[in-house]
């Protein structure tokens, strides 16, 4: 399985998938529990907003801060390389079809 995910990815040493999968593992915490003081801030909470609106809003809210935060997370790692090509990927995808 990691084998394929080398291959997929384009990478060439064990070390390098480890340091990766570190990076997706600190990103994707910090982004979760970074998004709640961030909407308490904005004043996006569960009791001034209806479900159907809180909830949509603090999605696109932890989207927006896994997506700097694994940038930062990245450089930290020095796989930002790699990353940068990730977040292009995820960009693209969403509509900003004009990245190099």
């Amino acid at each position: 399985m990691f084998e394929r995910l080398k291959i997929k990815w384009k990478i060439s040493s064990n070390l390098q998938l480890v340091k990766i999968f570190i990076v997706f593992s600190i990103t994707g915490s910090f982004a979760m529990v970074i998004s709640s003081p961030i909407t308490e801030n904005l004043g996006i909470n569960p009791q001034n907003l209806d479900w159907y609106i809180y909830w949509p809003v603090r999605i696109v809210l932890i989207t927006l801060v896994y997506q700097v935060a694994l940038l930062i997370v990245a450089a930290v790692f020095f796989e930002l390389k790699f990353f940068w090509k990730f977040e292009k990927k995820f960009l693209k995808r969403i509509g900003f079809k004009n990245l190099k």
